[in-house]
């Protein structure tokens, strides 16, 4: 890492610095991606710090008398700032020349600062009048050494922000490196051979409490409702804070200090020329302009919000980026002009960006939103980013400034963890509330993976030590995790293996008793797919232990291509889960960007490679180096004597069962003992060419269907997506199907996944059309009568469900799950199933099918009607549907059905 090694040439040859006698430091406030510490005391304060700007160079001493105490440290950092300019020649400013005597060893003279120098040293009180011109020559390839204390100037100079108008702080802010207010420790400190990465600021930005009355000035809320969802913003620098957030402490609007300028995020461009939220974007402007009264850019795909940021007063133009502006407007959804804007804004200018991420992560990972969504290039650095998750569109009180310094935010709040797991320090009960936010939030910031970022590595070494407390849970099934510190522990220990240098060392801290299962090596898996419009998930009949590496071969047309390696198919997130049987998150994918991928996953998993979208190919073949079989089935490949004296005795602790149409993911144990997977299979595609008859499709899927049993999932008993998810102790019941074992739950899922928007009338059926392929499979292919395949169709269920419908008052409100399925199989017991079958055929094609309900429901009506020959709009109309004249008319030539079943209820 260029930090590394910047540290490693600064320090050469000093083994220890002490701080001592009169001269008090002032403690330095590291912010952004290039600053790092040189110096770090016994109270984690920084004293001594570097850092890069533009093509120039920059050293920090928190305090002037240092560039006489610490020679060594002066003669390096000149030799490290010379070599960034080309330049030999150092000019000493008038205040600091009792120095000169010193440099023996270069060339240097006392002078005023002049553009053609190598290297300039100065005190941080003189260089308020020639600052700006510090910052140019900074950016061009000078190189800076500023020494002195602001603990003094802050008290000469009451009421000013330290960070904003200290001389010094113009010039090193654009690099990141503020001295501030607080008095540095003295003591003496060995030089670690590595970059230091254990510090923590002191400093709280109590001037930030102005900004934010300011920011929130006649402004008691903050109306997002509507159809725009916002994401959520992580605020993570020490110079940023949240502005508009949920009672959770969720932020929608947040803002920062970077360099000498200024940051605010709306997770939604919309907002921006929202006329609710008008009067706080008018502060906004005038915040992020800071007196200078100057033009306001927007970018032109925003010109929309012109007018409501004009009433701020500031003139607003439609435009480019250029470097003129006071303020930029952007949205996130593009990072051009990325350096510009960063330099833009840390010299002095002002930025409003707004945009979501949540729609991106769609067609992207959303766990690589930190690092490959546009808006975080830009905003990462200012210690804001853009998070995939959402918030609720809603009305929300704007807290005041105090009570928003007073919230948790991720960087104050981690050393007061840090302590509480060292059992040295309590947190408050509104404090432990924060900590499964804190999980989630250090999950999010570790996925930037910044290695070449001092503070970036510092949070990563602080939570690395935090996991080697040896106090991460054993979650399990018998083992749940419920507390608010066990997810912590469990969310934080999960995104440290996935980028620490060194994962192997953790794992034992994570997971105690690590299983060692016998391993095949350079096993050659054929694959061959043929996907539509979404993805394929091919099995391997391969598993990764917990932790274990592997390393995959692929052929060279298969590489970047947009194919994956997934390990694990148990895909949902738990984060919402009141408690914990495993982690809330088990599954990782990787891109096939080489030849040669490795994979691993903390958790373990079979493994997968991922077809994308669009993709036919036969007959290649990828080499897996290392992993443990695992019993796998596939119907028409594997033969049941194989099966049985081997294949199901492998020792994976997954089993997978490969049919014509559908796959079954269960534990191992499960299938110990199943000695006719060949039965079993004849049953399911038995079922699964019943799902394709009833919809109207081809016997053979696109894609299989995939049924994933796991020891928690994400919601209800079952539930629909890709995969299939179910509960553990429900996966025996999918290898035999009988009244027994009620196949009901898992037909009803296979029902959600034929479900089509066009025909569907959410929410009313949502939970009632996907129960026809329970009925039709229950009866036609394993010849259980309706009445016996579910309690709730017995016929005096359906009789009081009719009869309460009806002294409702037949409102649609109440026509959902099993009262609206009643309209269905009343259909169906005067008609059959085969009008079922057409209809769902004739949608395949229609065209200039209505959005609405209402309209979905006519056409719904017309086209069952056209397929029976009979005019059923009496029918509907029985049952509360909005039929149109228009729909009467266009039926009015069939024969009606008058003898309906609820024409009684007339």
């Amino acid at each position: 890492m260029a930090q590394e090694e910047a540290y490693s040439t600064l320090m050469h040859g000093i083994k220890e610095l002490t701080f001592k006698g009169p001269p008090v430091p002032s403690e330095l406030l590291l912010n952004g991606h290039h600053a790092f510490p040189l110096a770090v005391n016994a109270q984690d304060q920084v004293i001594i710090a570097a850092s890069c700007y533009g093509l120039g160079r920059i050293v920090v001493l928190g305090h002037e008398a240092y560039l006489h105490d610490f020679p060594d440290l002066v003669t390096n950092a000149l030799g490290w700032l010379r070599s960034s300019s080309g330049r030999a020649t150092v000019g000493v400013h008038p205040s600091c020349q009792a120095i000169v005597g010193n440099l023996s060893s270069v060339d240097a003279e006392v002078c005023q600062f002049r553009s053609d120098l190598g290297v300039f040293v100065a005190d941080a009180y003189s260089v308020g009048p020639f600052s700006k011109d510090l910052v140019s020559f900074l950016k061009a390839g000078g190189g800076l050494l500023i020494a002195g204390q602001a603990w003094h100037w802050s008290h000469t100079h009451p009421g000013e922000k330290v960070l904003l108008n200290f001389p010094g702080n113009q010039v090193c802010g654009v690099a990141g490196i503020y001295f501030t207010e607080c008095y540095g420790e003295h003591g003496e400190i060995l030089v670690p051979p590595k970059l230091p990465l254990k510090w923590s600021s002191g400093f709280k930005n109590e001037k930030a409490r102005e900004d934010l009355e300011f920011l929130l000035n006649q402004v008691s809320e903050f109306d997002i409702r509507g159809d725009s969802v916002p994401s959520e913003v992580l605020v993570h620098g020490p110079l940023a804070f949240p502005i508009g957030a949920t009672p959770d402490g969720r932020a929608f609007l947040a803002g920062a200090q970077y360099g000498l300028g200024r940051v605010i995020v709306a997770t939604h461009e919309s907002y921006l020329g929202r006329d609710s939220l008008a009067k706080f974007f008018t502060n906004a402007l005038h915040w992020l302009d800071k007196g200078r009264n100057g033009a306001v850019g927007i970018v032109p795909w925003l010109q929309n919000v012109t007018n409501l940021l004009s009433k701020s007063g500031l003139p607003c133009q439609v435009t480019d980026f250029k470097d003129d502006l006071s303020v930029y407007v952007c949205d996130s959804y593009s990072d051009d002009h990325c350096k510009e804007i960063q330099s833009f804004v840390a010299e002095g200018g002002g930025l409003l960006i707004g945009g979501h991420a949540w729609y991106w992560s769609y067609s992207n990972t959303a766990a690589a939103a930190l690092t490959k969504y546009p808006g975080n290039h830009i905003l990462n650095q200012m210690g804001l980013s853009i998070l995939t998750s959402t918030l609720d569109q809603g009305l929300y009180k704007a807290q005041s400034g105090q009570e928003l310094l007073e919230v948790y935010q991720f960087r104050q709040f981690l050393p007061r963890v840090v302590n509480y797991f060292a059992e040295s320090q309590s947190l408050s009960d509104d404090q432990q509330e924060c900590l499964q936010k804190m999980g989630r939030d250090c999950a999010n910031y570790l996925t930037m993976s910044a290695h070449d970022c001092a503070s970036y590595s510092s949070v990563l070494e602080i939570l690395t030590d935090l996991v080697k407390t040896g106090k991460v849970p054993q979650v399990c099934g018998s083992c749940p995790v419920s507390s608010a510190e066990d997810r912590l522990l469990l969310e934080v220990a999960s995104e440290v293996c996935k980028v620490c240098p060194d994962p192997d060392a953790l794992l034992p801290y994570i997971i105690k008793d690590l299983p060692a299962l016998p391993t095949v090596s350079d096993t050659r898996v054929p694959i061959s797919a043929n996907t539509g419009g979404c993805e394929e998930w091919i099995s391997t009949g391969l598993y990764l232990s917990p932790g274990m590496k592997t390393d995959i071969e692929f052929p060279p047309h298969l590489v970047g291509k947009n194919w994956m390696v997934q390990i694990s198919c148990q895909s949902d997130d738990l984060w919402e889960a009141d408690v914990l049987k495993r982690a809330s998150v088990v599954c990782e994918r990787f891109p096939v960007d080489d030849d040669r991928v490795q994979v691993w996953n903390l958790w373990g998993g079979l493994i997968y490679l991922i077809a994308p979208p669009n993709c036919s190919m036969k007959g290649a073949e990828v080499v897996v180096q290392r992993a443990v079989r695992a019993p796998y089935y596939k119907s028409g490949e594997t033969c049941v004597p194989d099966w049985v004296n081997n294949i199901r005795h492998a020792p994976a602790p997954w089993a997978e069962l490969e049919f014509e149409n559908l796959i079954i993911t269960l534990n191992s144990e499960f299938i110990r003992d199943l000695d006719r997977p060949d039965m079993v299979a004849s049953q399911w595609d038995a079922i699964m060419r019943g799902v394709a008859d009833l919809a109207g499709k081809p016997a053979k899927f696109q894609r299989k269907e995939r049924f994933v049993a796991d020891v928690q999932i994400s919601a209800g008993f079952m539930h629909s997506g890709y995969p299939i998810m179910m509960h553990a102790t429900s996966a025996p019941d999918l290898l035999k199907l009988t009244k027994k074992n009620e196949p009901w739950g898992s037909l009803h899922e296979l029902g959600h996944e034929q479900q089509q928007e066009v025909w569907e009338f959410p929410p009313h059926t949502t939970e009632a059309t996907c129960n026809l392929w329970s009925v039709y499979i229950s009866e036609t292919v394993l010849f259980l009568p309706r009445t016996e395949a579910h309690t709730a169709l017995q016929p005096s269920e359906r009789y009081n469900r009719i009869q309460n419908y009806i002294k409702g008052g037949r409102n649609l409100e109440h026509w959902s799950v099993w009262v609206a399925l009643e309209t269905y199989l009343q259909l169906q017991e005067q008609f059959g199933w085969d009008p079922f079958k057409k209809v769902f055929t004739a949608y395949h094609t229609m065209e200039g099918v209505p959005q609405d309900n209402k309209g979905k429901m006519n056409t719904y009506a017309e086209t069952f009607s056209k397929v029976v020959n009979r005019n059923l709009t009496s029918f509907f109309k029985a049952w509360g549907w909005p039929i149109e004249a228009a729909t009467e008319e266009k039926l009015s030539g069939l024969p009606d059905w008058s003898n309906h079943p609820m024409a009684q209820y007339a």
